[in-house]
């Protein structure tokens, strides 16, 4: 009995991957989805797997291998060959990355090819012809990777000229319309498709205001700092120096979670208030410095703006021994606005 061609699908959940999937599907060879998952992924559920990913694999009956490369991934951050995108997304660099991840993978399976659901001339950065190119050179791919939804506009692939693949049920589909794809999704009687949007933190331009401060100041950052950088209201106080001060019970939490050994934490007792945490003062032995500064950030987010009074701050560190309380006046607005990232 002739063994049945496998093949391995980048699977975002969204229409484009699953239409692609659908696609090769159809053509009677096995596919297991792969979906590569970072501390940037806006989707993810606690950080476990992408639920539309998830969703879309049901869907289609297929396996599902979630691999989190957030780790290693911040390498790529930090030197990115190609550059970044509108915001710190080094998209090229983070599909090279992937592909590489995904090429590992369809050796270990024993699979023929490796897809996707890219589109020719659909993201600016990374669906360039160009930058496909480069993409698939770069990541060891070339030959082995399949785009189903725009086959037609490259060269065919080893799987096409072996005849594991019919580039005739192929597509041609290239630009940001979706029409196409819509159009398949109905074919296919696929009704449960997330809408078109960015899912990495890289691309908000908030939050790639916080990383790039974080890289300027902490060039040796790791995981736990770019986990901070999505909670909170942020402040550079000094070059080394920053505080953290939560927006509500829930950030007041995983803020506090997220502290390290040196770190100060402060919290507003009397009006019970806002926790922040208070990064690089204890580790360069300047704590007493910015002790005030920082209850007078924590006092003015618990009074609110505009608002005049004190705050009773209790405070507390590794460094500082037991717990200590002091009472802070909100600190000035321009101050405030200065230190802001």
């Amino acid at each position: 009995m002739e063994k049945k061609i496998k093949a391995i699908g980048l699977l975002s959940g969204g229409l484009d991957s699953i239409v692609a999937t659908k696609l090769i599907l159809e053509q009677g060879i096995e596919v297991e989805a792969v979906n590569f998952v970072t501390v940037f992924c806006t989707c993810t559920s606690r950080g476990s797997t992408c639920l539309a990913s998830q969703k879309a694999a049901e869907q289609l009956n297929v396996p599902l291998k979630v691999i989190d490369i957030s780790e290693e991934y911040l390498e790529v951050i930090k030197r990115p060959k190609y550059g970044y995108g509108s915001g710190m997304n080094p998209c090229l660099d983070c599909r090279i990355f992937c592909f590489r991840k995904a090429k590992q993978y369809m050796e270990e399976a024993g699979a023929s090819f490796i897809f996707t659901g890219e589109v020719l001339g659909q993201r600016p950065m990374s669906q360039r012809r160009e930058a496909m190119n480069i993409i698939e050179r770069d990541s060891g791919l070339k030959g082995y990777l399949v785009r189903p939804l725009s086959a037609k506009f490259f060269s065919p692939t080893i799987p096409e000229e072996k005849g594991t693949l019919d580039r005739n049920k192929l597509l041609a589909i290239a630009g940001r319309s979706r029409k196409s794809q819509i159009s398949l999704a109905e074919k296919f009687n696929i009704k449960d498709y997330p809408c078109s949007a960015g899912g990495c933190l890289l691309t908000v331009k908030d939050f790639a205001n916080r990383m790039r401060d974080l890289m300027k100041h902490n060039p040796d950052f790791n995981l736990a700092d770019v986990n901070l950088l999505k909670y909170g209201r942020h402040f550079r106080v000094s070059p080394r120096i920053k505080l953290v001060v939560g927006r509500n019970e829930s950030e007041n939490h995983k803020i506090a979670a997220l502290k390290k050994e040196d770190d100060i934490i402060f919290h507003a007792q009397e009006p019970l208030g806002p926790v922040s945490l208070l990064r690089g003062a204890s580790t360069h032995g300047v704590e007493s410095e910015f002790i005030n500064e920082a209850a007078s950030v924590t006092a003015r987010y618990a009074l609110g703006e505009g608002k005049n009074g004190e705050v009773k701050i209790r405070y507390f560190g590794a460094r500082l021994g037991e717990d200590k309380y002091l009472k802070a006046k909100p600190v000035d607005e321009a101050k405030l606005n200065l230190w802001r990232v």
